[in-house]
């Protein structure tokens, strides 16, 4: 199955950074041109940005830890202090300096809302931006904190599909209950149940599954909830008490119905701990222990996709051993299957506030983020801008030059390898703001015009909006033969976001609008920091062209393993490099190791686009020297941030670290085990102990922390 490689979760999170005023709308899809882009404007610190990099100067001095030495613990000593100095947010999900960013997007959205400006009317989009704005103010004027899980809307859905037995008592008959079809009900609110369903980003964007996740604020494992004192016992524990105790459940009940659910998370735990929660080890149970599949399946396509057949394609599901023995599980449990996924949807409904202070973020946050093709037409009307777009589309061409240079000195390529890869780096399509399909983002945007407000219940048009947001989600595969089989996947499609895209069907990359903000990208910055912080983006984006998925396309994205077997070897060997050395950070705080082989791809392509990054940084440079009649000596000094003592080499790396700075609970690492990308400070400590560029510009000794004597993997 070809995924999207993706540089960042779609899963976005807190943080408010500045946004630029705009100049009028640009195409948001265009080629970078081959011809020699224009010099920079000597990058001068002039009288217009000084002080605002003064003032970002001294923010990226607050994230620091002076007190590590970067050959020591080079993320600490970028990034230690963060979590003390960060804005304050409401997330489920872990902090993070570069997905903050939404945050900036949010505001941007919500001036898009109240503004009031005649932009959407006048571009025939009028009746559409008053829907979600109704959606917002009945966000905004809602009780949400806490959740008033009793709403009669709220239980009249759940007892619709599958009911509520902790509720219902002995009105509900469990000879009526399907787990299967309840969860599949779940799914077409975008909840999670007992089926993890996503949509393939490819024609006819039909559905494939992976392993359920169980839990409500803590995924649960076996050895998490082993006893009642640990933290996974006690966030899930109060999150359905909360509920429970809503519809005025006594503590005998309350107590007994959690009990309950707990129980059956644990059988079910155990099912996923035969094959390590691996898919792979999973089907080769299906293979030697079934006599039968699992035969449920099109109750899931009938009840979420109407029956929709996708042609020839073979219908996805998830491993039929895991689907056979939870059936059993289930069967078991019955009443507290019922009640968990009763408790699953009604989180899912939840804005899980903290305080009624974060009600605006979730209010903003939630309409961008289920009605996104109206906001990001507006946006890029308003505030995307033809001197970003082409500044970006000189840092992509100075990092395709770079990529071409590693592709054409890899002394272990042959001859014949190495055509194949310059034929495919030649043909890459850079994208910048988004991939620009009218149509369809036209036909996305009227769909709104189906979703109805009704006044005086939030909690109906909560329904209504999740229940959209899906459909929106389901779109493409909905309508897959109406479609040209060539159409882009969503995602590729909505410029307002923190993202940034390789898609091996097309070999091309797309950056998005919503990620050029602090701490990616601004325009004020020296080269140094945009090279370290964008550039290594761009960078990472281009390897993932010629990692281990990546190398099984062509330049034309049909898939094909282009390699000879020598080649092919010594790939395979110095990606193996990358999977031995993550298997060594261990993760204290859960007892878990990081997955090498699960996140080999998104770690080649840290590496591989921190070179890329650096080496186009200094041949950038080495033109500008060229090309200037300012001293070198001045030009040295636009390169670096006022009040940081630190080379231009050692502020890319900064810089590239700090995109990273966040602050994980207890919680968010058992969220991001499964995770292709490695989990942040690992991310960047594994990025620099492989790099000797990072060595030299620190200076770190041989044998230090950060410049261990064992050998660095390098792929590119």
């Amino acid at each position: 199955m070809v995924e999207i490689q993706k540089h960042f979760s779609l899963i976005v999170l807190s943080a408010l950074l500045v946004i630029c005023a705009a100049k009028p709308t640009i195409e948001p899809e265009s080629e970078v041109s081959t011809s020699k882009p224009e010099i920079d404007k000597e990058n001068l610190i002039t009288d217009d940005n000084a002080e605002y990099l003064k003032s970002y100067s001294a923010q990226m001095q607050s994230y620091m830890n002076r007190t590590v030495a970067p050959c020591d613990d080079f993320y600490e000593y970028a990034c230690g202090n963060w979590k003390n100095v960060k804005q304050e947010r409401q997330t489920q999900h872990k902090r993070s300096n570069l997905l903050d960013i939404v945050y900036t997007l949010a505001d941007v959205a919500e001036e898009l809302l109240l503004s009031n400006s005649t932009l959407a009317a006048d571009l025939g989009y009028g009746a559409e931006l008053k829907i979600a704005q109704q959606f917002y103010n009945a966000c905004l004027n809602a009780e949400l904190y806490p959740l008033p899980a009793n709403d009669s809307a709220y239980l009249a859905l759940i007892r619709s599909i599958g009911g509520f037995p902790a509720v219902d008592g002995e009105a509900w008959l469990a000879s009526n209950f399907s787990w299967f079809n309840m969860s599949s009900h779940l799914t077409n609110f975008g909840a999670e149940g007992l089926i993890y369903d996503k949509i393939t980003p490819q024609y006819p964007f039909n559905p494939y599954f992976k392993l359920p996740e169980l839990g409500f604020d803590y995924i649960v494992h076996t050895d998490n909830i082993v006893t009642n004192d640990t933290k996974g016992y006690e966030l899930n524990e109060s999150r359905m008490r909360g509920y429970l105790t809503d519809y005025g459940l006594e503590e005998e009940q309350v107590a007994a119905v959690i009990a309950g659910v707990f129980a059956f998370w644990r059988d079910a735990l155990q099912i996923a701990d035969e094959f390590d929660e691996d898919s792979d080890k999973c089907e080769l149970l299906s293979t030697e222990k079934l006599s039968s599949p699992f035969d449920q399946w099109d109750q899931y396509y009938a009840i979420a996709w109407n029956g929709i057949q996708f042609g020839d394609y073979p219908t996805e599901h998830f491993c039929d051993y895991y689907y056979v023995k939870l059936n059993e599980v289930c069967e078991k449990h019955k009443p507290a299957v019922a009640n968990y996924l009763a408790m699953k949807l009604l989180y899912h409904m939840d804005a899980k506030l903290t305080a009624t202070k974060f009600q605006r973020d979730h209010c903003i946050l939630s309409i961008q983020y289920s009605l996104p093709y109206l906001l990001d037409k507006l946006y890029f009307v308003k505030y995307f801008t033809d001197e970003t777009h082409n500044e970006i589309a000189n840092i992509i061409l100075e990092l395709r030059k770079s990529q071409l240079a590693l592709l054409e000195n890899a002394n272990w390529l042959d001859g014949d390898t190495r055509k194949e890869a310059l034929l495919k780096e030649s043909t890459i399509v850079p994208r910048i703001g988004a991939f620009k399909d009218d149509s369809l983002s036209e036909g996305l945007i009227r769909e709104m015009n189906n979703l109805t407000l009704i006044n005086g219940t939030y909690a109906q048009n909560n329904i209504n909006l999740k229940r959209f947001s899906t459909y929106l989600k389901r779109y493409n595969g909905i309508h897959y033969d109406t479609l040209a089989d060539t159409t882009k996947p969503l995602e590729l499609l909505v410029g307002m976001q923190v993202n940034a895209f390789y898609y091996n069907l097309d070999n091309s990359i797309t950056v998005m609008a919503g990620i050029l903000h602090p701490p990616a990208y601004h325009q004020a910055w020296p080269n140094s920091l945009k090279f370290g912080t964008l550039g290594y983006l761009v960078g990472h984006e281009l390897t993932h062209g010629f990692d281990s998925i990546g190398s099984t396309y062509d330049s034309n994205g049909t898939m094909r393993f282009w390699w000879s077997k020598k080649s092919g070897e010594v790939f395979n060997d110095r990606a193996q490099c990358y999977v031995n050395h993550f298997n060594n950070y261990s993760i204290p705080e859960i007892n878990r190791n990081i997955n090498g082989n699960q996140t080999k791809d998104e770690n080649i392509a840290d590496s591989g686009g921190l070179r890329e990054a650096l080496s186009a940084y200094r041949n950038h440079m080495k033109q500008q020297h060229l090309n200037s009649e300012i001293n070198p000596a001045t030009l040295q000094s636009n390169e670096q941030m006022p009040g940081l003592d630190l080379s231009p080499d050692q502020l890319f790396f900064l810089g590239f670290a700090q995109l990273w700075c966040s602050d994980y609970e207890e919680k968010h690492y058992w969220e991001e085990l499964t995770n292709e990308h490695t989990m942040d400070r690992y991310r960047v400590l594994g990025a620099v102990t492989n790099s000797d560029d990072f060595t030299q510009a620190y200076g770190c000794l041989r044998g230090s922390p950060m410049n261990p004597i064992s050998d660095k993997c390098r792929v590119w």
